[in-house]
């Protein structure tokens, strides 16, 4: 906990410079642009994750600062990988981080404007048909200290290439049979620009253009287009593109775009310990059954976080913390925690509930009685009042909360000492009862009735409070505890897939079937988030019924996080 407090108060006393804003005001001074516009690109094969929400809060933050435009642009290259249930979840996502796009676009809108910048390169000699095979083009392509070969068909006539194309678009072409490559320059030092394919055939059936292409761009010829066609000033991605900025660059250029060309400025992409979000592996995940959908709470997708009951506000507040850099670093998952923890500490409601019961009954507490007690709502906002709660003479405690043979410094219930019950009564222990095989059932105890409100009139002292829940007036419900998906840090590290069995965290998900909560809590509604008084943050499920309301841990009150490292 001092150790991830120590790195808040770090993060917020030197907070990184935005070195992407400090380019804009100079392109904004120098009059290279006017305005400024971005995009969010993604691609709609799988759901948005942890470094997602760092792009979001990036693209959309900078146009909102500079009060420009940025337009949310699905990149639906691919139609083999491609579905309109990930379109939905993006557009979910974004919208649940708080944001708005200007404007929906679709890669595919600029499909024709695409393919007539591909036939302009080609009459002015700059794009060839290549039969090779994929296999024999990454031989001739080189290597970092190897210059690339020439294709036997890289001087293929203008007219000859012009004729293969058409007969690709036509689907006359069986796919892997050949490609458009760009003619840049096999000896370059940068791989990109040895020559890479612009399009290839792809006959399958796409979400929004049906049937009508046989021919797709690649993702490093449309985005450049698609970026120009918009207006896009700045172009903002992350750093593994930067190598691509020569080709991005080449593209726009060699097409003869009559518009400003936009500036790709890339920036560190979000890495955080013990997460995985590679879309592949997070696939497998879900086909092998090791978590429950793409919307676990364990998983580190924004749909999961979501789910888990992390508020958008802290996920932001997350980003803003961290800033934005180019240097490579891995962030401390114990700081988003941290920032989950502190939105909700101020936030949250305050609720009774039990986990794992042990009744207790006061033998002097009138038979038959019940009396509402008034605890607050929220503490740090006491304009939002009290809540009542049934106080009752049979009622609910947590197993740990007693023991008749305490280690020292054990401030709960035991024989040797007297508790608060929170908000209501003095107890102490009595007698208890036990079950065949030696297990506590019941705790029998005393009360002092002087002692309503948790303070006694002889100005005695307890140093124990206990949360409690009546037992005769109270609901069910399941509760599940969720910890960190992997034991390993880095789990993208791990050579392939199959590993994962092996470094996943067996404790990673408890699920409590016998928790009571109080009968204040019975209307809850999905989604909703309490803190449970000195367990933590839980967020009720969408598995909740009318039968039984289904809770998730958020996060625990304290960092339990880092000690187990």
């Amino acid at each position: 906990m001092e150790e991830n407090k120590v790195l808040n108060e770090e993060v917020e006393e030197v907070k990184p410079s935005n070195f992407i804003y400090d380019f804009i005001d100079e392109d904004l001074a120098e009059g290279v642009y006017s305005r400024v516009q971005t995009r969010f690109p993604p691609e709609p094969n799988g759901y948005l994750h942890i470094g997602h929400a760092k792009a979001i809060c990036i693209d959309f933050g900078t146009a909102e600062k500079y009060k420009g435009k940025c337009n949310l642009r699905l990149d639906d290259t691919n139609p083999t990988k491609e579905d309109v249930e990930y379109v939905d979840a993006i557009m979910e996502d974004i919208k649940w981080l708080g944001f708005d796009w200007d404007n929906v676009y679709y890669a595919s809108d600029y499909f024709d404007f695409i393919y007539e910048c591909a036939l302009k390169l080609i009459d002015k000699g700059l794009a060839y048909i290549d039969e090779s095979t994929a296999d024999e083009i990454r031989e001739m392509r080189g290597t970092l200290t190897e210059p690339g070969k020439n294709s036997p068909y890289r001087d293929r006539p203008i007219a000859e290439t012009k004729e293969l194309f058409a007969k690709m678009t036509a689907g006359e072409i069986e796919e892997g049979k050949m490609v458009l490559r760009a003619k840049i320059d096999m000896a370059s030092s940068n791989l990109n620009m040895r020559d890479p394919v612009i399009y290839r055939v792809l006959k399958a059936h796409h979400h929004r253009t049906g049937d009508k292409w046989c021919v797709y761009p690649m993702y490093d010829f449309a985005h450049p287009l698609s970026d120009a066609r918009e207006g896009v000033t700045h172009s903002l991605c992350s750093l593994e593109f930067e190598n691509h900025r020569p080709l991005y660059n080449w593209v726009l250029e060699a097409a003869d775009i009559n518009v400003e060309p936009p500036r790709q400025i890339e920036f560190a992409r979000m890495n955080v310990n013990y997460t995985l979000t590679s879309k592949r592996k997070c696939l497998k995940l879900v086909n092998d059954g090791l978590v429950s959908g793409w919307d676990d709470p364990r998983m580190a997708t924004i749909c999961g976080m979501r789910r888990r009951g992390y508020p958008s506000q802290a996920v932001r507040a997350f980003v803003d913390k961290i800033g934005v850099s180019k240097a490579y670093s891995v962030i401390d998952y114990a700081l988003l925690e941290s920032c989950v923890r502190d939105y909700l500490n101020e936030n949250a409601d305050r609720a009774m509930a039990v986990l794992r019961p042990l009744k207790v009954v006061i033998d002097n507490y009138p038979e038959g009685k019940q009396e509402q007690i008034e605890v607050d709502v929220n503490p740090n906002k006491p304009e939002q009042g009290t809540t009542s709660v049934t106080f009752s003479r049979e009622i609910f405690i947590e197993d740990d909360d007693f023991m008749l043979d305490p280690p020292g410094k054990y401030f709960r219930l035991c024989p040797a000492k007297e508790v608060r019950l929170k908000g209501a009564y003095f107890v102490k222990y009595a007698s208890h009862e036990e079950d065949a095989d030696g297990n506590i059932t019941v705790v029998h105890c005393t009360y002092d009735p002087e002692s309503r409100g948790g303070e006694a009139p002889d100005g005695r002292k307890v140093k124990g409070t206990l949360h409690w829940v009546s037992a005769e007036n109270c609901v069910k419900a399941e509760v599940r505890l969720y910890d960190r998906l992997f034991n390993v840090e880095n789990p993208s590290d791990e050579e392939g897939v199959s590993s994962f069995a092996d470094n996943l965290n067996p404790e990673s998900l408890t699920v409590l079937s016998d928790a009571v909560i109080d009968a204040s809590l019975k209307d809850v509604k999905v989604g909703d988030t309490f803190q449970f008084m000195r367990q933590g943050y839980f967020c009720v499920d969408k598995d909740s019924t009318a039968d039984k309301i289904v809770f998730n841990r958020t996060v625990a009150l304290k960092d339990s996080f880092a000690k187990k490292k």
